[in-house]
């Protein structure tokens, strides 16, 4: 065994001695030196000040910022997907906007983690980034890998450390509202919770999860100093079809599930131990050689192994089931831009008629016509009597559906990577 081997099993071990890993028997979890055997990861206790402020002050945001967006080609590509977008008009990608309905709450507390080919234009789009919080991935695996490594490497700079993940794809609005659910989410954090943002449904959507509410949590027989919004949460569920959307509305016990997560990291990672064993401890040995020469050595031979995995499934429902996730009900508004209805709604009909046009050049006729069209280039897009049609014109591909079929663009997406037309993918 070389030296350098041997200095980064130190390292984990190191870790290992405080984050929970998985023990043979499936009821019963080793943790750190003070505490040797627990019969439930709900016993788990932060171990900071349990205070708002102090709260805040341990709060690091962490922004995964991966998938390609298929439903969004051609404008979204894997070599520039659509968080590098500006896709409401603002003048800001998506990614920056995130960026900044955080940072006053973290400061320069903000993690990235994306891939490899994107480093240059997060580096661009948040120049403010220390270059020890942009975290590389040389192949996606999906949100419990990205996650649990942004996790592991705050747990081994500050054990108290609490992560708030928020996606780089997503648009919020109004931000007080967002930033006030937010320190709500800390608050509930710090006293021992997974803690999930739900959006309040405003339709019965078929195309978001949904979390049903449990009772108001209370912290030691009272409501929690900071987060009076905090409820338990009973269960979160799949995506519905459209008759127990409905219901689930009506109830007004259930709300999206925006995939917002903010918790204690020793505690997620406590979660991840016992769920996905081998993908924790992959992700616990790269962590352990972060910021070392052993860096890159050790991410390239462990990280392509790892198991791919979402996040929902590898903590929040098996930690939800044991009783450790918590909700705080958001009343701003929230949007995925999932597809091109979606940009539709987010973008307001200028210039046309109910037609919403998008780009710098876009040069649009429209006759008795509604939708949306997206250009990039300086072509004349004429339309005469289409409704709810969507364009999508780039030099190397043009795109023509309609909003109520947008959902289906990732189709077109396969079939064209069936065919080898990878260059325009």
């Amino acid at each position: 065994m070389t030296l350098r081997r041997i200095r980064v099993l130190q390292r984990v071990e190191k870790l290992q001695c405080f984050v929970a890993i998985a023990a043979p028997d499936p009821d019963v979890v080793l943790t750190g030196p003070a505490e040797r055997l627990t019969e439930s990861v709900s016993r788990w206790v932060y171990p900071g000040e349990v205070t708002s402020q102090a709260a805040l002050d341990k709060f690091y945001t962490v922004i995964p910022a991966g998938g390609v967006g298929t439903r969004l080609w051609p404008l979204s590509r894997a070599s520039a997907p659509k968080f590098l977008h500006d896709l409401t008009g603002s003048g800001t990608t998506l990614i920056r906007g995130t960026y900044e309905r955080l940072a006053p709450l973290t400061g320069k507390r903000v993690m990235v983690v994306t891939g490899e080919s994107h480093r240059d234009a997060v580096r661009n789009q948040i120049p403010e980034l220390d270059d020890e919080d942009l975290v590389l991935e040389s192949e996606p695996k999906d949100s419990a890998a990205a996650i649990g490594l942004a996790a592991a490497i705050l747990y081994s700079r500050d054990p108290e450390t609490i992560m708030g993940s928020f996606a780089a794809d997503q648009v919020i609005a109004p931000v007080g509202i967002f930033q006030d659910a937010v320190r709500e989410a800390v608050a509930t954090a710090a006293t021992g919770k997974i803690v999930t943002i739900g959006i309040t449904p405003t339709h019965p959507s078929t195309g978001f999860g949904y979390i049903r509410r449990g009772e108001a949590l209370l912290h030691e027989g009272a409501p929690i100093s900071g987060a009076p919004h905090a409820h338990e949460v009973a269960e979160f569920v799949e995506k519905p079809g459209q008759e127990l959307a409905e219901k689930y509305v009506e109830s007004g016990e259930y709300l999206w599930n925006a995939g917002m997560f903010v918790a204690p990291v020793a505690l997620l990672l406590n979660h991840l131990a016992r769920a996905e064993p081998e993908l924790h401890a992959g992700l616990t040995e790269i962590a352990a050689a972060w910021g070392t020469p052993e860096q890159a050595e050790v991410t390239a031979r462990v990280w392509p192994g790892l198991p791919k995995i979402a996040i929902d499934y590898a903590v929040a429902e098996p930690a939800a089931a044991a009783g450790d996730v918590a909700m705080i009900p958001g009343t701003f508004t929230w949007d995925d831009v999932g597809d091109f209805a979606a940009i539709a709604r987010l973008n307001p009909a200028r210039e046309q008629e109910s037609m919403t046009v998008l780009g710098e050049k876009a040069r649009v006729y429209s006759d008795q016509s509604s939708g949306v069209v997206v250009s990039d280039t300086q072509r004349v897009v004429a339309l005469i009597g289409v409704e709810n049609i969507v364009v999508v014109d780039t030099p190397d591909a043009l795109l023509v559906t309609t909003t109520d079929h947008a959902q289906s663009v990732k189709q077109a997406v396969e079939a064209l990577k069936a065919q080898g037309e990878s260059d325009v993918l």
